[in-house]
């Protein structure tokens, strides 16, 4: 009887889920066109301005975009407030409706960043992340080992932090978001850049690495041990998805080429590129990595095709839909209530937040320090680079709580960490590499 009643519920629910669903993309993409353009006049990257009205429209004001993994409920949605007055449901009804449309939201806003760092993979040259390769390893390196260690350290020498708290909040220092330094890199035409590329190549190496770490941390918390045989698979697996990919661009050239001339109906390009680019995000995904670095792979292989121009062009629509959703949901989900001081919980967040957010910016600042045998580079600009945390940082910080790892001071100092870092590094590496003209139409990414 319970599973006649759910059925009946979830068929009777469905033309109202896709009426929250569209109520919040009508949301999601006017808060993602104003906010850009306003932006954009105060001449701070674009996507910065999609942060920031992510952050009005989410959580920490007008409640118009948020979801149940933040602990919220239907009644706290204005949007599911309007769905339950206009269609009269019940409270159980209105709850099963949030759940729903929340899922496919953040669905949606998957599907944007793994088309965001397929574009990415695309406008990366890979001969030329191939000449930085090293360098990019050394900043990868350094950037997830100094803040890493000097969290842990600090936590436990200054704030008395039992190991594997410290150990889970160094772990969430050593993220880096490559989806949003890669967008602010496009739109001041740097991603090209010797910069540019040793940036995006030390974020993909940097998130490899820091999957690895959460693997670690992951099951330090479970078991109180590390098991050393799943770390090093995972180890194994992104070494050779990263390395096949990108070997793999020399045999698919002619194959892609052949398979597209082929095809005489509409489409005969870009869908195959996203059944590929699909496939590898499937590919990372199936094997504990990342769908998003399945994507970035599958760029960097058709980058190698000689159809990639015209593929270049014919993404950008694309991304222009799906995109902003990523950018706006990730705004929305930063709870700025966390940096209320009267919030008696808040405050030995606070203090240890202080302390995580200088770690956070001077372990990965100084990894432009570490770039060697590249004449006349900008270490500053790739220092900032690789400070933003973004959705990765809350990532750590979701899993740390949800193992029972990290208290609510740590994991209120854990967000703000990532919250700050996300929202400063945008300006700040503007400023770095100064004032640039605008990309090229043919190498810019999705126009804001």
């Amino acid at each position: 009887m319970p599973h006649t009643f759910i059925a009946t519920m979830e068929s009777e629910s469905a033309p109202i889920i896709l009426s929250g669903v569209l109520l919040t993309l009508i949301v999601i993409y006017l808060a993602s066109k104003i906010g850009s353009e306003i932006a954009k006049r105060l001449d701070l990257p674009p996507v910065l301005g999609e942060l920031v009205a992510g952050v009005i429209v989410g959580v920490s004001a007008l409640r118009l975009v948020i979801f149940p993994e933040g602990g919220f409920t239907a009644a706290d949605s204005l949007i599911m407030t309007i769905l339950q007055s206009l269609n009269q449901l019940t409270p159980e009804a209105v709850n099963h409706v949030f759940d729903q449309q929340s899922e496919v939201i953040s669905v949606l806003s998957e599907l944007g960043v793994i088309i965001l760092l397929f574009e990415i993979g695309l406008e990366s040259d890979i001969r030329q992340l191939k000449e930085v390769g090293i360098q990019a390893f050394v900043v990868a390196f350094i950037g997830v080992i100094a803040p890493f260690a000097g969290g842990t350290i600090g936590l436990m020498y200054f704030f008395h932090v039992a190991a594997i708290p410290a150990i889970f909040a160094g772990a969430a220092l050593t993220a880096t978001s490559i989806g949003i330094t890669s967008k602010v890199l496009a739109e001041i035409g740097q991603l090209k850049s010797k910069e540019g590329q040793i940036i995006v190549g030390a974020a993909v190496i940097d998130d490899v690495l820091g999957i690895i770490v959460l693997a670690v941390v992951a099951s330090l918390a479970k078991t109180g041990e590390v098991d050393i045989t799943n770390v090093f698979i995972l180890l194994i697996s992104a070494i050779a998805f990263l390395f096949g990919s990108i070997l793999l661009g020399g045999i698919f050239n002619k194959t892609f080429v052949a398979l597209v001339s082929s095809l005489k109906t509409r489409g005969n390009i870009v869908i195959p590129a996203f059944i590929f680019a699909y496939i590898m995000a499937f590919i990372g995904n199936a094997i504990h990595l990342e769908a998003i670095l399945g994507a970035f792979a599958a760029g960097l292989v058709l980058d190698e095709t000689d159809a990639r121009n015209e593929l270049d062009e014919l993404i950008k629509p694309v991304a222009d839909l799906l995109v902003p959703i990523f950018f706006v949901t990730v705004g929305a989900k930063a709870d700025l209530s966390v940096l209320n001081p009267t919030i008696s919980e808040n405050r030995s967040g606070l203090l240890i937040a202080g302390f995580l957010i200088l770690v956070a910016i001077m372990g990965k600042v100084i990894t432009g320090w570490v770039v060697f045998g590249v004449p006349n580079v900008n270490r500053l600009a790739i220092g900032i680079g690789m400070v933003p945390r973004g959705e990765v940082g809350l990532v750590f910080a979701g899993i740390g709580t949800a193992s029972g790892a990290i208290d609510k001071p740590l994991e209120v100092a854990i967000i703000i960490m990532v919250i700050l870092t996300t929202f400063l590094a945008p300006p700040f590496l503007r400023l770095a590499f100064g004032k640039t003209s605008e990309p090229p139409a043919g190498g810019e990414l999705a126009t804001e």
